[in-house]
């Protein structure tokens, strides 16, 4: 779609309908994410997701991935939870497809759908889509105080960029990154020295 401003909202779908929604998305030209780990199938699960692939042809089953012979399945890593890019203007419609199936975030005052900065959608998506293992995911909220501890930048490794707040989360130094009032996900321990500073201004 040829739109001048895009932007990044969150939406929460119901009814395990996360996949149905981001076809329909695609259908309609609207860029998405959804944070999965990708589940290498074998035996019967493996000749399921086959069949299921084999009558999808025309329709693609979007929690399967093919690559040759091995199948994956998608597994969100956060249940019904989807972000999309779109335009200010083309929200009502979208919210028009998600009637009785799931809602878009709003600000925190309620005022209107909340827009999540591209710094941290860049971010969240770096970190959930690194394959790291050792991810905790949060309801973002004031009860994990994510903005108490040291802004930083990862400067090494799988995670190089991602920026965040330094938690100390069952003893260790983890890095907390956040999309405000929507979640915020926790990496496994971060070595210090792969670590800068960022200011808060920056």
């Amino acid at each position: 779609m040829e739109n001048t401003q895009q932007n990044w909202y969150a939406a929460k779908v119901f009814f395990n309908r996360v996949f149905v929604f981001e076809e329909q998305l695609a259908a309609e030209g609207y860029a998405s994410y959804i944070a999965v780990a990708k589940v290498l199938l074998k035996g019967e699960d493996h000749l399921r997701a086959a069949r299921m692939l084999a009558l999808s042809k025309f329709t693609p089953d979007r929690r399967y991935i093919r690559e040759g012979a091995l199948i994956f399945e998608r597994k969100p890593l956060i249940s019904s939870l989807l972000f999309f890019q779109a335009a200010p203007d083309e929200l009502v419609y979208i919210e028009k497809m998600l009637y009785g199936k799931g809602f878009i975030y709003k600000k925190a005052d309620g005022s209107g759908p909340a827009v999540i900065p591209p710094r941290q959608m860049a971010s969240f998506r770096l970190v959930t889509s690194s394959g790291d293992t050792g991810l905790t995911f949060f309801a973002d909220g004031p009860s994990i105080n994510i903005r108490q501890g040291d802004r930083v930048r990862v400067l090494e490794g799988p995670l190089k960029g991602a920026e965040g707040y330094i938690k100390r989360i069952k003893k260790d130094r983890r890095l907390l990154v956040s999309i405000d009032g929507v979640v915020a996900v926790a990496t496994s321990y971060i070595p210090q020295q792969f670590l800068e500073i960022v200011p808060e201004n920056q």
